[in-house]
């Protein structure tokens, strides 16, 4: 995706003002900042600012456990433990700002994570540009027949054709009617906040999010999950590709615990005991619905 010329010269002009400073500075997240990391066609992601480093969370930690944790842990342990225990507190003391540049619908999604802090570009004040989210034919899917949520079988190169036409010729026909109304040559034109409400759910809009470092993991487990929809999952993937250079030891804690771990249930306990100790488990003597059985299955049965 070539990123446009007033990006690309923000971006040099921001890398080039660098200041001395006395705060804490993480170099992996230094070498990410003000750089715009494309995403989808027309995306990007960008590092704004970011607070504090892996010996963040320690110092914080430390606070609240007292001076004598240092002698027995190093960072990376405690970082680890407070991964390990469901800590949030010290990983708080860390957050990130992004400009992220998104379709709409992903943005919509997004928002709902609300432990963060946005401020999205006005439709009412300027006027969009003329880009659009189109896929590539690869993800172009069926409906999943068993996930109301999910996508199904690729569209074959036909019907993939036949929905790129559509997709493009409404984008460009709605932005077309768009100019027209907010168009002020030899009229009044419609007021922009009026005009927007015609324009596509795959039209571009830009943001700044801020967001702790606690909240900015949740996040990305449920978004860079593999189930997660292609479109917000990739920007998740380039938000995590950054996270692991600011905070390497919590990255990796985060990884290890949440993102390749596994939430098991008292009844999942009991069953792995009774399954361990030689008994042959079924849904039906587990104690569990289909549901959980098909899911606890999945990790354990083999």
């Amino acid at each position: 995706m070539p990123l446009s010329n007033a990006d690309r010269l923000e971006s040099e002009a921001l890398r080039g003002a660098a200041q001395p400073t006395l705060r804490a500075v993480s170099p992996g997240a230094e070498g990410h900042l003000y750089v715009p990391h494309p995403v989808l066609d027309h995306g990007m992601v960008r590092l704004i600012d970011y607070m504090g480093d892996d010996a963040a969370i320690v110092q914080a930690a430390r606070v609240s456990y007292g001076r004598g944790t240092k002698s027995v842990q190093d960072d990376a342990g405690l970082i680890r433990y407070l991964m390990r225990h469901w800590h949030s507190t010290p990983f708080e003391m860390c957050e990130i700002k992004l400009h992220v540049k998104l379709p709409v619908f992903v943005a919509r999604q997004w928002i709902r994570h609300r432990t963060a802090n946005v401020n999205e570009y006005s439709a009412r004040y300027s006027i969009l540009d003329r880009e659009f989210y189109i896929p590539a034919p690869e993800h172009l899917a069926a409906q999943s027949k068993v996930n109301n949520q999910g996508r199904g079988e690729v569209l074959g190169a036909e019907e993939a054709a036949r929905v790129l036409d559509i997709l493009k010729g409404d984008a460009m026909r709605a932005y077309d009617h768009y100019e027209a109304m907010i168009s002020q040559d030899g009229q009044q034109g419609l007021a922009r906040e009026l005009a927007r409400m015609n324009l596509p759910a795959n039209i571009y809009t830009q943001w700044y999010w801020k967001v702790d470092l606690h909240n900015l993991f949740h996040f990305l487990q449920l978004r860079a999950d593999a189930h997660a929809q292609y479109e917000i999952r990739v920007y998740a993937e380039c938000i995590a590709r950054v996270v692991k250079d600011w905070v390497p030891a919590a990255f990796a804690a985060w990884e290890d615990y949440r993102l390749g771990g596994v939430t098991v249930s008292a009844k999942g306990v009991a069953c792995l005991k009774r399954m361990l100790a030689g008994e042959a488990v079924t849904q039906e003597t587990s104690g569990m619905s289909k549901g959980e059985w098909r899911e606890f299955m999945g990790v354990w049965g083999g």
